[in-house]
C-alpha cells in the first residue's frame, strides 16, 4: 500500500473515531472505560515557514493505555505538502492528528516530532494541543493535555 494511501485510511479511521469537537460520543462518560491522565510537554520552534513541533506524551495513571491520539491546531495554514513523522496524518488545512501509541501506566509513550511547513511565512503561529482521542479512557484533568503556545519568528524554542 503507498504511504498516501495509508494515511488517508489512518485519518479515516481516526476520523470514525472522533468529531472534529474532540471525541466520539460517550467519550466522557465515566463508565465507559477506565480513567487515565493523558499529559503533554514539549517544544515548539517557528523559522520562516517552518514550524518544528516536539512533544512526548505522558500518562499518570491510573490506567494503561494501549493508545490515543493527539490533535495539533495551528493558526496558520499548512503549505499543500507535508512529510509527516509515522502515525500521523493531516485532518485539515491547519490540523495535524498523531497517534502516540501505547501509553504504559506512569510512563512516556513515544517521541512525535514533527517538521511542518506553513504555506507562507508569518511572524507568529498560536499552536494548539490537545486529546482528540483518549482511547476509550476518562481524563478529568485536562490542564496537562490541553496547551496553547504563542511561536514567534525568532528561531527560539517555546516550551509547554
Amino acid at each position: 500500500m503507498r504511504r498516501g494511501a495509508v494515511r488517508s485510511v489512518v485519518v479515516a479511521g481516526l476520523l470514525a473515531l472522533g468529531t472534529g469537537a474532540g471525541a466520539p460520543p460517550g467519550w466522557a462518560s465515566a463508565s465507559a472505560g477506565p480513567e487515565a491522565d493523558v499529559a503533554y510537554h514539549g517544544r515548539v520552534h517557528l523559522a520562516g515557514a517552518h514550524l518544528r513541533i516536539w512533544l512526548v506524551p505522558e500518562n499518570d495513571g491510573p490506567a494503561a493505555l494501549a493508545n490515543a491520539t493527539l490533535r495539533v491546531r495551528l493558526s496558520a495554514e499548512l503549505a499543500d505538502r507535508q512529510e509527516l513523522a509515522e502515525g500521523c496524518a493531516r485532518a485539515g488545512l491547519r490540523e495535524v492528528v498523531c497517534e502516540t501509541g501505547p501509553l504504559p501506566l506512569h510512563g512516556r509513550g513515544r517521541h512525535i516530532g514533527l517538521a511542518l511547513a506553513l504555506r507562507e511565512r508569518v511572524p507568529e503561529v498560536v499552536v494548539r494541543v490537545d486529546t482528540w482521542w483518549n482511547g476509550g479512557a476518562t481524563d478529568r484533568n485536562h490542564v496537562n493535555n490541553e496547551h496553547v503556545v504563542l511561536a514567534l519568528d525568532t528561531g527560539d524554542a517555546y516550551a509547554f
